[in-house]
């Protein structure tokens, strides 16, 4: 969890809050279809119980944040672009919003989906 003392006492930042943070960054990507879950039994948990930040897992280690997530791409986009274009979005919005700096972003291509058969 994310700390700071100041004079008027101390913040605690969740790890929920940032990944809702980092869900909402990722959603807004160019090439982004969705989030996709990390395996299968988090798919199956998250199915039940509707938890907003599917797909994104943050860690925090001391000092350290690092940001997992899990996305769906567009068919016939770049691969390479979109996880780039997902993992600097997302640092931007996590460090502008929690001033936190954040260590890593890892992007997961889980799969490609085709929106429009025409």
């Amino acid at each position: 969890m994310g700390q700071e003392k100041t004079t008027l006492g101390s913040i605690h930042i969740a790890p929920n809050a940032i990944a809702t943070i980092a869900y909402h960054a990722t959603l807004q990507s160019y090439g982004v279809v969705g989030l996709a879950p990390k395996n299968l039994a988090e798919g199956i948990a998250n199915t039940i119980t509707r938890e907003p930040t599917r797909g994104v897992n943050v860690h925090f280690d001391g000092d350290k944040l690092d940001i997992d997530i899990y996305i769906i791409v567009e068919y016939g986009t770049r691969i390479a672009s979109v996880a780039s274009s997902v993992a600097n979005t997302v640092r931007y919005h996590v460090e502008k919003t929690v001033g936190l700096k954040v260590h890593e972003v890892n992007v997961h291509v889980q799969g490609l989906r085709i929106s429009n058969p025409d």
